[in-house]
C-alpha cells in the first residue's frame, strides 16, 4: 500500500445519536463535477429526508475506479450533472429509515456500484438484484461517495467482515465483485483460468483465482507486470501480444476473463480455450468483439459477460476475501487532494487500485 500524505481536515459534523433519521445540520460535503473533464470542486449539498428504507453511511475511505473517471468524461454517454462520483465506499451507518434491515447505526459497511433496486422484480426476487431494470447506479442519478456521507437502500448496504483491511477494502466492492463473479459462475478449483490484463480488476482476478486453487495463468502486454502478476499467485505469465506464446496455449483453458477495455487478438485468444471453454467479459470494451462461429462452434466454446453482482454475491467475495486475506493493492490519497487522484488514474501509472481517505 502506497500512501500520499494527507492535509489536515475539518471533522464532519452530525447530529446527536438521539436522531436516529437525521443528517448533519449544515447538510452533506461532496466533491461535485459540474460537466464532463472538468475539475471537481468541494460544495455543500442538502441531502433532504433519509427514505424509510435508506441507510446513512459516513465515508470513512473509497476507491476511485476507472468508472469513475468514465464517468466523468461521459464516456458511457449516460452521465448526469452536476455529478458526485465514487462508488466503492467504506464507512460507518449514522442513520437508518425506519423500514430498513439488516444494519445498525455504528456498524462497518460498504456501499458498490449499485445503490437500490426494485425489490419486486423476477431479478430482485430471484436474487439477481444486479440484473434489475431499475437498478440504481451510485454516481449516474444518485450522489455518490466522494463526499461526507452517501445513502443507499438498506439491500445494497454490506456489512463488512472484521477481518477484512478496512482501509483498502472499498475496490472489492465494484472490481472485486466483477472478477469474482465469473469465477464462481463459471470455474472449479480445477480449472485453468486464464486472466487478460493485470490492472485494477486483472491483479484481483489473479489473486482470487489463486486462492480458489485455480492453475492462472496472466496476460499482460506490460513485461514489467510479469513478477508481480508471479506474486499475485499466477503459476504462468504470457504477454498478449506474443502471437507465438498465444498459439502454444491452443485448446489449454477453461475460463478466460478480460478485464481490459482495449481491442485484443480476440481470435488468438479464444483459439487458447479447451472444448467447452469459455471467455467471459468484464472489461468494457467500447468496440465490438469480433467472433468466428467455427470457433465457438466445432469446440462447444463460449462468450459471455457480467456486471458486478447481487448484495449476497458481493457479501460472499468479502466473506472470501477476509478468509485468505486478499486485498487489492492500492495507492491511498486524501479525499482533498482528487483531483490529483484522477489525474494519477488517467495517466495509468496507478499500481493498481486509488483508494480517497475522508478528510472532510
Amino acid at each position: 500500500m502506497t500512501t500520499v500524505p494527507a492535509s489536515p481536515g475539518a471533522a464532519s459534523k452530525t447530529q446527536p445519536a438521539s436522531v436516529r433519521a437525521g443528517s448533519p445540520p449544515d447538510g452533506y460535503r461532496a466533491w461535485v463535477a459540474q460537466a464532463p473533464q472538468q475539475p471537481l470542486v468541494l460544495e455543500r449539498l442538502e441531502p433532504g429526508p433519509l427514505g424509510p428504507e435508506e441507510v446513512e453511511v459516513a465515508v470513512e475511505h473509497c476507491g476511485l475506479c476507472h468508472s469513475d473517471l468514465s464517468v466523468l468524461n461521459n464516456e458511457w454517454g449516460l452521465s448526469q450533472y452536476p455529478a458526485v462520483l465514487g462508488h466503492e465506499v467504506v464507512g460507518r451507518v449514522t442513520a437508518t429509515g425506519p423500514h430498513a434491515k439488516g444494519v445498525t447505526v455504528g456498524q462497518r459497511v460498504g456501499v458498490g456500484w449499485s445503490a437500490a433496486s426494485c425489490m419486486h422484480c423476477r431479478q430482485c426476487m430471484s436474487g439477481d438484484h444486479h440484473l434489475c431494470a431499475q437498478v440504481q447506479m451510485t454516481i449516474v442519478g444518485h450522489r455518490g461517495g466522494f463526499a461526507t456521507h452517501i445513502r443507499a437502500h438498506w439491500a445494497w448496504v454490506i456489512p463488512l467482515p472484521e477481518k477484512l483491511k478496512f482501509a483498502d477494502a472499498g475496490p472489492l466492492l465494484c472490481g472485486g465483485v466483477t472478477v469474482f463473479a465469473p469465477l464462481a459462475m463459471h470455474a472449479a478449483p480445477t480449472d485453468r483460468v486464464g486472466i487478460i490484463g493485470i490492472g485494477g480488476l486483472g491483479h484481483m482476478a489473479v489473486k482470487f483465482a489463486a486462492a480458489y486453487g485455480c492453475d492462472v495463468t496472466a496476460f499482460t502486454s506490460s513485461e514489467s507486470k510479469f513478477d508481480e502478476a508471479r506474486a499475485f499467485g499466477a503459476g504462468h505469465v504470457v504477454s498478449s501480444r506474443d502471437s507465438a506464446a498465444l498459439g502454444k496455449l491452443a485448446g489449454s483453458l477453461d475460463l478466460l476473463i478480460s478485464t481490459v477495455n482495449v481491442k485484443l487478438d480476440w481470435e488468438a485468444l479464444l483459439g487458447t480455450l479447451a472444448p467447452n471453454g469459455r471467455l467471459h467479459v468484464v472489461g468494457a470494451v467500447l468496440e465490438p468483439i469480433p467472433v468466428p462461429a467455427f470457433a465457438l462452434i466445432m469446440q462447444q466454446r463460449s462468450v459471455s459477460g457480467s456486471p458486478t453482482g447481487s448484495p449476497t454475491a458481493i457479501a460472499t467475495m468479502l466473506d472470501f476475501a477476509a478468509r485468505h486475506d486478499i486485498a487489492p493493492q492500492t495507492e491511498h490519497y486524501p479525499m482533498g487532494a482528487i483531483n490529483d487522484a484522477f489525474a494519477r488514474l488517467a495517466s495509468g501509472k496507478a499500481r493498481y487500485r486509488i483508494v480517497l481517505d475522508a478528510d472532510f
